[in-house]
């Protein structure tokens, strides 16, 4: 147990594990229920937050958050009352900044006007809609709830309680044989006019519904060509709209960047409370039990709901920083010219991957598509002896 001075953080994630449906693709620390159970989650929530501070002591709270970020799940099937909820638990002090940016996932079909306004009112300053796509066909293929038209209503309702700030999720990849139109989706969300963009690739997770039909023959692995030709098409349909591409899978207008995964990309240290919930604290990095029942089980028996942490030692972080980096549009410093990473980058460089400018390297939308490859090669290069 750490014992030692605990670090402030200014930056917590808290999840919302309720799902009304799971996704065929999704595998994240979910339950399926038809209705969110708000009093359990809140409950569990502060006993996590107690032990947290009164008995790990590994963090404590800033008397100001600088962001806070309730993901899922889908934090909207928790209603109306949900962000009160967490201002109740957290404390209005802490969540008084003018500049904080309070950040909370919904679907189209369960945030309604009245989700809206009450969010709103509890000081939720931006919405990160699950959109997906606009097709049907694969809105019913993938388990989407919300139909074709429910992303223009939800992103009213957002606007009509004030909240002007909203992120809408889309994901390229899906089968060809869905008949979905890349194309399509791109033009339907520049015609929104949203000021951030997340884009999901398709993965096939072996536990998914997606992953048994991969290995049973009905269904097919994601084309890889595919794959590649839509993420570039995004990028050039995006930044050509004027969306900055300030991250692999973001773009935004100027000045709505999410600082909330910010914090993840510059090594910041942060609190993550609920099950499935990562907290980051260097060299700590800790995890919670992710299945619901054991979260909230533990927690009622008074124990810890932490499932395990390792600590990054110096070559591991290295690497992270350098792959952290290039994931955004910061870039990593350029390497001196005698050194053997600096043949490298100019390869890069040459093949489209890679572009350089005061004195930093930015990979380009072809180079973000190899990055993990390209992160390897440049610590192995960069790494001391």
């Amino acid at each position: 147990m750490h014992r030692g001075c605990a670090t402030e953080v200014a930056s917590i994630y808290v999840h919302a594990p309720f799902c009304a449906r799971r996704c065929v693709y999704c595998n994240f620390a979910v339950t399926v229920r038809r209705e969110g159970d708000l009093p359990a989650w809140c409950a569990a929530l502060k006993a996590e937050l107690d032990w947290v501070e009164e008995e790990e002591r590994l963090f404590s709270l800033a008397h100001e958050l600088e962001t806070l970020y309730v993901g899922g799940g889908t934090p909207s099937l928790l209603g109306p009352a949900a962000m009160q909820g967490l201002v109740q638990l957290l404390g209005s002090e802490r969540l008084a900044s003018p500049t904080l940016e309070w950040t909370a996932e919904a679907n189209p079909e369960s945030f309604t006007a009245e989700v809206a306004g009450a969010w709103a009112a509890a000081g939720v300053n931006r919405i990160s809609l699950g959109v997906q796509t606009f097709n049907a066909d694969a809105l019913r293929w993938m388990g989407r709830l919300h139909g074709v038209d429910g992303p223009v209503r939800a992103i009213g309702d957002a606007r009509s309680a004030g909240i002007d700030n909203i992120s809408v999720d889309l994901i390229f990849g899906l089968p060809a044989t869905l008949g979905r139109s890349w194309d399509d989706d791109l033009q339907r969300v520049v015609s929104l006019d949203v000021p951030h963009v997340s884009l999901y690739g398709l993965t096939v997770e072996p536990e998914t519904a997606l992953g048994r039909a991969v290995r049973e023959g009905s269904e097919q692995p994601v084309d890889e060509e595919q794959y590649r030709e839509e993420f570039l098409r995004a990028a050039e349909v995006l930044t050509a709209a004027g969306y900055t591409h300030y991250e692999l899978s973001n773009f935004a207008r100027d000045g709505a960047e999410a600082r909330h995964n910010a914090v993840y990309w510059q090594g910041v240290p942060y609190l993550g409370l609920g099950n499935g919930a990562h907290s980051y604290s260097s060299p700590v990095r800790r995890w919670n039990v992710r299945d619901w029942e054991r979260y909230a089980a533990r927690l009622a028996d008074g124990r810890t709901a932490e499932d395990g942490r390792e600590s990054v030692d110096e070559e591991a972080h290295r690497l992270e920083r350098i792959w952290l980096d290039l994931r955004t549009s910061a870039g990593v410093a350029s390497p001196a010219a005698d050194s053997r990473t600096r043949s490298a980058v100019v390869r890069w460089i040459v093949d489209g991957l890679a572009r350089e400018a005061d004195g930093r390297v930015y990979l380009t939308p072809k180079g973000w598509l190899v990055m993990d490859r390209l992160a390897i090669e440049f610590d192995e290069l960069c790494a001391p002896g």
